[in-house]
């Protein structure tokens, strides 16, 4: 089984090795690719890691645009993450997260985080803010809805039984 480091190794310059390692570490920390700017993340760390002299190296990169998501292929491959549109990740998150919502008072930035942190753990690609806020949303008002749905069946139910009692 070929390890991060042999994956990296195959890269052919400094350059290349060093882009690699940082998408790396990027989907593995962050959740995600970084696209169009997979150097927005300090690299020099990374750089020493792997014996490369000059770090600046990086900034060669992507001077090939189809290099950085060529290697994001590979990852997401090598390492088995799952696009967050993949139907059977997308039914299990959102079961995860009505569940969560349904029994947990927890506010939305709460609930978002629970949400991040089960997209990472499942390898999941995180997608956008925006995406997964409005899951968080349509999570929290269905478990809302049902709450009020139990509440309203109940209700009618104990006033009779006092009437009865009366």
């Amino acid at each position: 089984m070929t390890t991060t480091r042999d994956l990296i190794a195959l890269r052919r310059t400094d350059a290349h090795r060093l882009g690699m390692a940082v998408q790396i570490c990027t989907v593995r920390y962050i959740g995600r690719f970084l696209g169009d700017d997979p150097l927005a993340v300090p690299w020099e760390y990374l750089a020493r890691q792997l014996s490369i002299d000059d770090a600046s190296c990086v900034k060669r990169y992507p001077e090939r645009r189809r290099t950085p998501y060529e290697h994001a292929e590979e990852i997401q491959e090598r390492f088995r993450y799952r696009d967050f549109t993949d139907r059977r990740w997308g039914r299990e998150f959102r079961g995860f997260l009505y569940g969560r919502a349904w029994t947990h008072a927890e506010g939305p930035v709460a609930l978002f985080n629970h949400a991040v942190t089960w997209v990472r753990k499942n390898r999941v690609l995180l997608p956008g803010v925006s995406v997964l806020a409005r899951q968080v949303s349509e999570a929290r008002t269905a478990a809302e809805r049902r709450l009020y749905e139990a509440v309203a069946r109940a209700a009618p139910g104990r006033s009779r039984a006092r009437a009865g009692a009366g």
